[in-house]
């Protein structure tokens, strides 16, 4: 059948409207913001941003904030309503009401395929009525805070891994007094000296059985608990007696790894895998130089477990919703955890199955040896404190140089859950 003129016209019609419309159809390209905290993106996970963009022309631009004022800068704009397509942020059932008012500002990711893979005990920390918000991104299993040691300095003088305040007092006295730093604490980044005090809380909660309980009712304070006064004025000690060097108030966090490195400092509160960091930053040192323990404040013995973490969140306003999805079913391809797990220094495991950890033999050993004597850290046990974590880093520093006492830091902890609660409506404090 011969077309008819009105059929050849259509056609052309078609013809050109497609070629109209292609060139806008290619020119547009997605690129996803996401605001967050530096100490939060690994390179890894920027390598694999851009592998994600060749795959699918989706750009990630990664808007890093410093610590002392990303809570600030991410609520300002949560609250505005001009939030980033992604942010960051710590998760914890808290956080999430206090912080993100997840059910306004953040999407529900219970539907995507990876959310029935990831540890439930982490992704529990993401979950708000029913619902999981965020994808941590994360290793919040391997990733606990121990001192580490050089065992070649702890054998050169004769110390052993302490096993009570007195005991780390005194091997840090000695080190002192033979001109090795025993302890690097980098102060200036307001937030790695607060480690010191919610770590212990499964000490606190030896101690005083039930406490978690008792604060997250308002039926006990911060103020009133003893073994909470004894690690602050023994960290307050520490500091005062030289242990953290004379720079300490100045010192970085991203010094960590060149602090320690010529062996001028003996000890650094640092994440489990930090002997791989520092060989990653220093390819002549070798981990197996460095061991690990519990931070012995209070005469604590406990392992520190902190299932909660950075999480990555998708704004609800986002006009690209469906991208973002895709980027973190990305992230959570098999091969791409590992390769996020293979190449950050910092990372052990990661809370996904089927990833291959990177524990060491030494220390599998010291996890196997805590598998009965470990708890949750108090900034995820205990209600409103993680949402004051730099705020009490401040009251910390204060505390080191005399403008407060540690009753003083303990009262203000109190006062500020105070005002949190009263924010979320919390019927214990009404």
């Amino acid at each position: 059948m011969r077309p008819t003129l009105i059929n050849l016209l259509a056609g052309a019609a078609v013809a050109l409207s497609a070629i109209a419309v292609a060139p806008a159809f290619a020119d547009a390209k997605v690129t996803l913001t996401y605001l967050a905290d530096p100490n939060w993106v690994k390179d890894a996970e920027k390598t694999l941003a851009k592998k994600f963009e060749e795959k699918t022309g989706i750009a990630i631009d990664f808007q890093l904030v410093p610590s002392d004022q990303f809570f600030n800068v991410l609520k300002t704009k949560l609250n505005s309503g001009e939030a980033p397509d992604l942010y960051g942020g710590q998760s914890g059932v808290t956080d999430l009401k206090l912080n993100y008012n997840v059910a306004k500002n953040a999407v529900d990711l219970s539907g995507e395929p990876w959310a029935k893979l990831e540890d439930p005990l982490v992704s529990a920390q993401s979950t708000v009525d029913g619902k999981l918000y965020g994808l941590t991104y994360w290793d919040t299993i391997g990733y606990v805070w121990v001192v580490n040691y050089n065992k070649s300095i702890f054998a050169k003088y004769g110390l052993t891994p302490p096993k009570t305040y007195a005991d780390f007092k005194a091997l840090s006295q000695k080190l002192l007094d033979n001109g090795i730093q025993p302890l690097y604490e980098p102060v200036s980044d307001g937030w790695h000296q607060t480690l010191w005090f919610p770590e212990i809380g499964p000490r606190y909660e030896q101690e005083s059985p039930g406490l978690a309980d008792q604060l997250n009712t308002n039926k006990a304070k911060f103020a009133d608990n003893k073994t909470m006064l004894t690690d602050l004025t023994q960290l307050k000690e520490m500091y005062d007696l030289g242990f953290f060097g004379k720079n300490a108030l100045s010192d970085a966090f991203a010094d960590r790894t060149k602090a320690v490195a010529d062996g001028k400092v003996a000890m650094t509160l640092m994440q489990s895998a930090f002997p791989n960091d520092l060989k990653h930053d220093y390819p002549d040192t070798d981990p197996a130089n460095w061991g690990v323990f519990v931070i012995p404040l209070a005469d604590n013995q406990l392992l520190n477990i902190n299932p909660a973490g950075p999480t990555h969140f998708i704004y609800s306003g986002s006009q690209h919703i469906a991208e973002a999805k895709q980027y973190l079913d990305f992230l959570t391809q098999p091969e791409n955890l590992q390769y996020y797990l293979d190449n950050e220094p910092q990372f052990l495991t990661l809370p996904f199955p089927g990833v291959k950890s990177k524990y060491s033999p030494e220390l599998q050993a010291f996890m196997d040896a805590h598998k009965d004597a470990r708890g949750v850290v108090y900034q995820t046990e205990v209600n409103y404190v993680n949402p004051q974590w730099m705020d009490i880093g401040k009251d910390i520093t204060a505390m080191f140089t005399g403008e407060e006492t540690p009753a003083d830091v303990l009262a203000n902890v109190d006062k500020r859950r105070a005002d949190l609660a009263e924010a979320a409506k919390d019927p214990a404090w009404n």
